[in-house]
């Protein structure tokens, strides 16, 4: 494998990326700018020209910030690789934690070390966004300590989650012979469906507070709209959601009996008993259509083909070099591997956002016709109406924008096909 062949790709690709995202921020930007005097036509009766000019403003804060991550992230992929920073943080690690003494605990140690960095560096940004953007239109609910709280919280459930998962990972890298990758792989899948399961009752309430409905009327209303759609689940709870956001809204979360339906009582507080039922409807029709099922299958497909090129990279000397790196010479790099590899993947997936999002987009249009058929939809376009302007979303994205990135159609795009539903 020819180094600089590596090194040369890997900058195109960053480069390509950089220009791809900031173009297609410059264009969202100007357009939704440009229509920011006017409620389309279709929303004039629905939406005032405030809550309009509002969501206009707040995508291009939103979109400002994004524009200035997106640069930091590409500087930094650059300082990791090609200007040796990983190289650094490497051989500064093997210096402290000896290889030979401590193998696998000097690779973990690489992976969190390289975690902490990246999140620190990440953290002006998460605060800002936080505490300037959603401050200023009104949707942080958040204080400083509940800020930091969370915070902590994250990292710990990171460490007790993520440390031993890494570290089962390395070992088989090391022990599992050449087809290890299909051994982490069958590792992974057996995490991420454990995760599913244990997420809903010993994750989730640890950021948040879920109580049993206790609207009995509603509660009536969505138990007979579940048993319509054949769907059974472990309770109906709603999270204090507007502790920490003004955003609102519904999910069923878990995998077999932990499965369990979410409201937000922001959206409670929002919509009618026709609309919380409409809203809902739309997410058992992914149910219903297989959607979640049909993601965690792509998801298992795409981790086989990710961790069987590893697989072969981890083996080429080039793969280290042309990204900057050297590999150890007397100790296993399986660590460094892994995570250069976690690095530079997701500048090459970037390139397929596009498909992804067309499927995403597929499946909501399902969903909404789902909903319709079994709730009204009326119903479920006057809740879309109003979570779009609560969540300040923009009636007039980019078209080039939305293709790429929205996972959920444009407002114009659902109502007019609830319209003809």
């Amino acid at each position: 494998m020819n180094t600089s062949w590596i090194t040369w790709t890997w900058i195109a690709v960053l480069v390509a990326g950089l220009v791809t995202r900031l173009w297609l921020s410059q264009r969202q930007m100007r357009h939704v700018a440009a229509h920011r005097a006017r409620v389309p036509e279709a929303f004039a009766s629905t939406v005032t020209v405030q809550a309009h000019q509002k969501a206009a403003d707040y995508t291009l804060a939103k979109g400002r910030l994004g524009w200035w991550q997106s640069a930091f992230a590409c500087a930094m992929l650059v300082v990791w690789t090609l200007l040796g920073g990983l190289d650094l943080l490497n051989h500064t690690v093997v210096t402290w934690i000896s290889p030979e003494a401590f193998p696998l605990g000097s690779q973990v140690a690489l992976i969190v070390a390289f975690s902490i960095l990246s999140g620190l560096l990440d953290l002006p940004f998460d605060a800002y966004a936080t505490f300037g953007v959603e401050q200023r239109f009104g949707f942080n609910r958040m204080t400083l300590r509940m800020w930091v709280v969370d915070l902590i919280k994250g990292s710990l459930v990171a460490t007790v989650v993520g440390i031993p998962l890494i570290a089962a990972i390395l070992w088989l890298m090391g022990q599992a012979g050449a087809l290890w990758w299909l051994w982490a792989w069958g590792a992974w899948m057996a995490f991420n469906l454990l995760l599913l399961v244990i997420y809903p009752t010993l994750i989730a309430p640890l950021f948040n507070k879920f109580e049993p409905l206790k609207d009995e009327a509603l509660s009536q209303r969505v138990q007979a709209l579940m048993q319509r759609c054949g769907f059974a689940a472990k309770g109906l709870f709603v999270m204090d959601g507007s502790r920490r956001s003004a955003h609102a809204n519904a999910y069923f979360t878990g995998l077999g009996a932990a499965k369990r339906v979410v409201f937000y009582d922001t959206l409670l507080a929002r919509l009618t008993p026709g609309e919380v039922e409409a809203v809902l409807a739309h997410e058992l029709g992914h149910f219903k259509h297989r959607h979640v099922l049909k993601r965690i299958v792509s998801l298992f497909a795409f981790s086989l083909l990710g961790l069987a090129l590893l697989g072969w990279l981890s083996g080429q000397a080039a793969f280290y070099e042309g990204l900057g790196v050297r590999p150890n010479l007397m100790s296993s790099n399986d660590g460094l591997a892994l995570l250069l590899f976690m690095t530079v993947l997701p500048q090459f997936t970037y390139f397929i956002s596009p498909l992804m999002a067309h499927f995403s987009r597929r499946h909501e249009f399902e969903a909404d016709a789902y909903a319709s058929a079994q709730a009204s939809s009326h119903d479920l376009a006057s809740a879309l109406l109003k979570l779009h302007e609560d969540n300040a979303s923009t009636l007039t994205p980019d078209p080039l924008y939305v293709r790429f990135y929205y996972s959920h159609p444009p407002a114009s795009e659902r109502l007019a096909a609830l319209q003809g539903a």
